[in-house]
């Protein structure tokens, strides 16, 4: 595993862990379909099932994580969701969301784990 790779876990981890303690619960981490991509966090939130993006970065780097999902991310991120459904038998009563955890890594002290609901 490379740093990014190890740095992207890590922060997945942190938001796996916030996700928890919002009383969410994580259904699966890391989700493939296909070629099409990746989910990050699939969660339940009550009867709302939860598409979770992770974004992490160290403190230095050149842009925060909240701005890493695009319209065109937007799009595959519901695409990817479609594809988690289909394979699972069906949306939850409660439909779909999609949510975005912003990990920030500071070069001293503790992590800043955001959490923004309904980002697309």
């Amino acid at each position: 595993m490379n740093a990014r790779s190890a740095l992207g876990r890590y922060g997945e981890t942190l938001a796996a862990r916030r996700l928890a303690e919002a009383g969410m619960t994580v259904l699966e981490r890391n989700w493939r379909w296909g070629r099409t991509g990746e989910i990050d966090i699939v969660a339940r939130d009550g009867d709302v099932l939860v598409v979770c993006e992770v974004k992490t970065r160290r403190s230095r780097a050149y842009e925060h994580p909240m701005a890493a999902v695009t319209p065109e991310k937007a799009q595959r991120l519901r695409g990817l969701a479609e594809g988690w459904i289909h394979a699972h038998g069906g949306a939850p009563p409660g439909g779909v969301r999609i949510d975005l955890v912003g990990v920030v890594l500071p070069d001293r002290g503790a992590p800043v784990v955001e959490h923004v609901r309904g980002v697309a």
